[in-house]
């Protein structure tokens, strides 16, 4: 049998293995060179920073109703969501804008008459805002105060009436379909109104189908105040202004 042969140190005079192990172990710690000096700024240099941004916070009620603001901050908060989706609120602010110009000619007759098969028309709507000036994106939209233009065509002609005759007491005509009654005076541009009425995420009591807004919520009508009324009356295309 061979011999195993024996290994490299076993065969070093102790000699030669202390320089060996002391090279290696000079090997592994390099040089460190010289520790670190904090130094400081020089005398008078300031540093360059921006101002701090002044953040406005914007109030979330108006008295006892919500604004536009604190209703949509709320309905996307996940501490506050629960305490207005679905809930029947008040909100106060100013109408900035409604779709009343855009109602198509079909759609724009008396009561009693159908509109054409073809005819499409949106559901009346008026938007809510904290601000005259604020752009529908930023508004809430309020559905539910009108089912169709023609409830809105025998409006018109009705309280230019009791306009004319300083008639201002008398009730406002109610919606033949949901049973609301209709806002007097009509929604206008410029307005400032408390509106009551169920707030959520979508609106549902349309024939025609769902509509929705995540960002801002939509207000189902159920009643309206007026804290300012609007500088001009409301009127249809095709009506005389």
């Amino acid at each position: 049998m061979t011999r195993p042969s024996t290994p490299v140190f076993r065969s070093l005079s102790p000699c030669l293995i202390f320089p060996l192990l002391l090279g290696a172990t000079a090997l592994g710690c390099g040089d460190e060179g010289e520790p670190y000096q904090p130094k400081q700024p020089p005398q008078g240099v300031k540093a360059n920073l921006p101002p701090v941004p002044t953040v406005t916070k914007s109030p979330m009620k108006d008295g006892d109703a919500y604004t536009v603001w604190g209703a949509s901050y709320s309905l996307r908060s996940r501490v506050y969501h629960n305490d207005v989706a679905g809930k029947d609120l008040k909100v106060t602010g100013y109408i900035v804008a409604t779709n009343l110009a855009e109602a198509p000619k079909c759609a724009v007759h008396a009561t009693g008459k159908e509109d054409p098969p073809d005819c499409q028309a949106p559901i009346p709507t008026f938007w809510l805002a904290d601000s005259k000036d604020a752009k529908p994106e930023d508004s809430i939209k309020v559905l539910g105060w009108a089912s169709n233009f023609a409830q809105l065509y025998d409006a018109v002609n009705e309280y230019r009436k009791r306009r004319a005759r300083k008639k201002t007491d008398a009730e406002p005509l109610q919606d033949n379909f949901w049973g609301v009654k209709l806002p007097y005076p009509l929604p206008g541009p410029g307005a400032k109104v408390t509106v009551t009425g169920n707030y959520s995420t979508a609106f549902t009591r349309a024939t025609s189908g769902t509509e929705a807004d995540p960002i801002m919520g939509i207000l189902t009508y159920d009643g309206i105040e007026y804290l300012e009324e609007p500088p001009e009356l409301a009127t249809l295309p095709g009506m005389r202004p």
